[in-house]
């Protein structure tokens, strides 16, 4: 995570509706939809219910009642890298993914229907990096901030800032804050003054088996003990627990591969 702004939307309350551009919904898509769900109910207290099934069965994961993340089934032969997907708000899907092109973006998934729920659609920036948008119908997205199992940042991990970050501001209407630094190489992008993501360029660093992507943050508790959780339910630690201005963070991989980060925010 970045030293210079930190997470956005440490609310602990519920949402009623996201203002366009903001991260408002998380999902991750999986082979193993049981055994992965038994992995973040027990490190997150996540229980399931069944969500819409336009592309494969679906579950969305619940913490106290309230809605937190999704999770999705892959077909048998996709064998891609497995990542956590943002969801960006938008008031029209379609407009948003028409933009995506005409930016140097592409879309993949959609725009299609989820039932009742919205409208969404899953696309890629320029460098790559895979993200979804999501108009709201019934489903608002994630339906609680800031208590331990919710999603609290996104950030995304590139060769570099400049052209990528240009493209989400054409898109989504982001303002800039840049960091001024020879050695670092991070923008966070906001909304009406209030940082809601982070673009991260590093370079040569990024692992060239995941090329750019995005990653999110879940609030925990405790971060080392978070760690021996996810050894201990079969996941890998990939950098170890460290303390930064916004809190104790460590990034970690759960038994398919996927990389999320644990921070336990400053208080």
């Amino acid at each position: 995570m970045t030293e210079a702004r930190g997470p956005a939307g440490r609310s602990g309350g519920t949402h009623a509706q996201y203002a366009p551009g903001t991260p408002c919904w998380v999902s991750l898509m999986v082979h193993g939809m049981a055994t992965t769900q038994e992995f973040y109910g027990a490190l997150f207290g996540w229980e399931f219910q069944p969500g819409p099934q336009q592309l494969g069965p679906y579950a969305r994961a619940m913490l106290h009642g309230r809605e937190v993340a999704g999770i999705g089934q892959l077909p048998p032969d996709r064998h891609l890298p497995l990542a956590w997907t943002p969801y960006l708000a938008t008031d029209d899907a379609d407009q948003t993914a028409h933009t995506v092109r005409l930016c140097g973006g592409t879309i993949g998934v959609g725009p299609l229907d989820a039932a009742e729920a919205g409208r969404m659609a899953i696309g890629s920036d320029p460098s790559g990096a895979v993200f979804g948008v999501w108009q709201a119908a019934a489903h608002r997205g994630t339906a609680v901030t800031g208590v331990p199992g919710t999603p609290v940042w996104n950030e995304l991990l590139t060769f570099e800032t400049v052209g990528v970050a240009k493209f989400y501001e054409s898109v989504f209407g982001y303002e800039e804050e840049a960091v001024v630094s020879a050695d670092f190489d991070y923008v966070t992008l906001l909304i009406d003054g209030r940082p809601v993501a982070g673009i991260h360029g590093v370079g040569n660093t990024l692992p060239r088996d995941r090329g750019p992507h995005w990653v999110t943050y879940f609030e925990v508790d405790d971060t080392d003990e978070a760690l021996t959780r996810v050894v201990d339910l079969g996941g890998q630690v990939v950098t170890q627990a460290r303390d930064g201005e916004h809190g104790r963070v460590a990034t970690v991989a759960d038994p398919e591969g996927a990389h999320f980060s644990l921070l336990r925010p400053s208080r």
